[in-house]
């Protein structure tokens, strides 16, 4: 973070400004929008031979099973397929810099005097959330 006196600005606008936020959300866009990208255009490809090409897709592969069933199912498949994919790569490259940009939120919050912004999974379970106590 900077030099400069922070204890008065809010601890999420100063973390918002910082270079660590701005290359995690660099980082988190580098994959979601190529990864975006690809999976629209394979749906796209899906729907038009779907709707253009339905001699095609009504091919028998195996007895009943046409080109269009397995062309159905393999988007299924991409979509677990792109969330695996997601899931290693936020292990990875978004979640670490994400706890320490959460933790120096806390560390600001916690300079400024204002409540702590996270309850420990005891404390929780412990709290009667309907009336706040």
């Amino acid at each position: 973070m900077s030099t400069a006196d922070t204890s008065h600005d809010d601890p999420y606008l100063v973390v918002e400004r910082s270079p660590k936020f701005r290359d995690l959300r660099s980082r988190y866009r580098r994959f979601i929008f190529p990864m975006g990208a690809v999976f629209l255009g394979w749906y796209l490809l899906f729907i038009y031979c779907a709707g253009w090409q339905r001699e095609w897709m009504g091919t028998p592969v195996w007895g009943a099973i046409t080109i269009g069933y397995l062309f159905a199912l393999l988007q299924f498949v991409t979509t677990f397929l792109i969330a695996w994919l997601y899931t290693r790569y936020a292990d990875n490259n978004i979640d670490p810099e994400a706890i320490e940009l959460k933790e120096e939120v806390e560390r600001l919050d916690a300079a400024r005097g204002a409540h702590p912004t996270h309850t420990s999974d005891e404390e929780l379970e412990q709290a009667d959330l309907s009336t706040g106590a």
